[in-house]
């Protein structure tokens, strides 16, 4: 896909949508973290389910260690992968305790060492917490990518380099909330939406079908 085609996806989705968040709850950047480390391979919707009550009664790194593994499996019980979530938790509100003094970590290296964290958790943090154009590759951002032609790419560390490379900068900021916004809502796996999608007229996959009809 040419510069201008990209150009031309970014400009109309920041027009529909200028100031996209992240849908998860949250209301310090240790939450945060935490609310996308059980959001992998669940839905943000059953996170701010189980986030919502835990967060009432453990919001702080402390709090959670205090709350022990057992405890805090109760709460996110109806997540996927629940008990390895759990582990990663307590063992990582640990090290934010006695070796970070409490604070979240900045940059993606030193945030990785953090159990449960991996380099789409750690791009996601750094984007809603510090405001860093980091691109976060999550399943609808990896299909959106791949459907639209605009970061084509068989796993995910292809595609975050093809985006970092084809979002233009004045894009990069916003561009993982707009992706995954159209891909959870208009651009969904078995049947995209594709008569209500405002990209469609750049979209590669929709050329694709037409010619196969």
């Amino acid at each position: 896909m040419n510069k201008e085609k990209v150009i031309s996806i970014f400009q109309t989705l920041q027009k529909n949508n200028p100031e996209p968040v992240t849908e998860l709850y949250y209301e310090t950047t240790f939450q945060l973290l935490i609310a996308v480390i059980l959001s992998a391979q669940a839905t943000d919707k059953s996170v701010n389910a189980a986030t919502t009550k835990l967060y009432k009664v453990a919001g702080t790194p402390e709090k959670i260690i205090k709350l022990g593994e057992n405890k805090l499996k109760s709460y996110i019980k109806t997540i996927g992968l629940y008990n390895s979530k759990a582990k990663n938790v307590i063992l990582t509100c640990k090290m934010l305790v006695n070796d970070y003094a409490n604070k979240i970590p900045e940059d993606r290296e030193t945030l990785q060492k953090l159990p449960g964290v991996g380099r789409k958790t750690a791009n996601v943090v750094l984007n809603n917490a510090f405001g860093q154009p980091t691109i976060g590759v999550d399943t609808h951002v990896f299909r959106v990518s791949n459907r639209l032609g605009i970061a084509p790419g068989k796993n995910v560390d292809q595609v975050e380099k093809k985006l970092e490379k084809n979002i233009p900068e004045k894009y990069k900021l916003h561009a993982h909330h707009w992706l995954i916004i159209l891909g959870r809502y208009t651009c969904i796996a078995r049947k995209p939406q594709c008569y209500k999608c405002s990209v469609v007229n750049f979209c590669d996959y929709k050329k694709k079908v037409l010619l196969d009809e």
